[in-house]
């Protein structure tokens, strides 16, 4: 009978460790930014739509403040759902959280792949795109922006880059 307790035992304490190990799941329309960029990190991010193109999660604006956290993470990372990742062999997470923000902001994604140029750029070469610092600048501005939506907009404030965080930096989605 003991013998037969710790054997029950054992397969009891087996299962719970394995369903521990099952993958977490995004859910598509309830996203967590956290399992997000950890998957993204994992370079484990494979969610689809109903077409099976694998695409950003259903973020809102409730999220920015969780999404501006990782702003400044340079790290490289393996992949980023969008339409076109023409990305030099660079795609950096901060960007791409900056990227997620815009498309929130939009409504549409902001470009084909989550990258930034210069504003004057003659082309879309690799050369144009932000240099870390310029990375790190924009989600600066990114957070004033956030920051500043916490205000009410008054005659006082009238102000042409109000809602525009890339207002005059230089830079714009490519």
């Amino acid at each position: 009978m003991k013998k037969t307790l710790i054997v029950l035992w054992m397969a009891v304490c087996l299962m719970v460790s394995l369903v521990g190990c099952s993958s977490e799941e995004m859910d598509y329309n309830n996203p967590d930014v956290t399992l997000f960029v950890k998957q993204l990190k994992a370079g484990t991010y494979k969610m689809e739509n109903e077409k099976g193109v694998i695409e950003v999660p259903h973020f809102t604006e409730e999220d920015i403040p969780e999404l501006l956290k990782y702003a400044e993470d340079l790290t490289i990372i393996p992949s980023f759902p969008s339409v076109y990742n023409m990305n030099n062999g660079k795609i950096r997470l901060g960007e791409c959280m900056l990227w997620v923000i815009e498309y929130i902001r939009q409504g549409t994604p902001p470009s084909l792949g989550c990258k930034m140029v210069l504003a004057n750029a003659e082309n879309y070469e690799a050369i144009y795109f932000l240099t870390d610092e310029e990375v790190l600048d924009a989600a600066a501005c990114y957070r004033r922006w956030w920051e500043g939506r916490k205000y009410p907009r008054t005659a006082w404030t009238i102000d042409p880059c109000y809602d525009e965080p890339l207002c005059g930096t230089g830079y714009r989605w490519w």
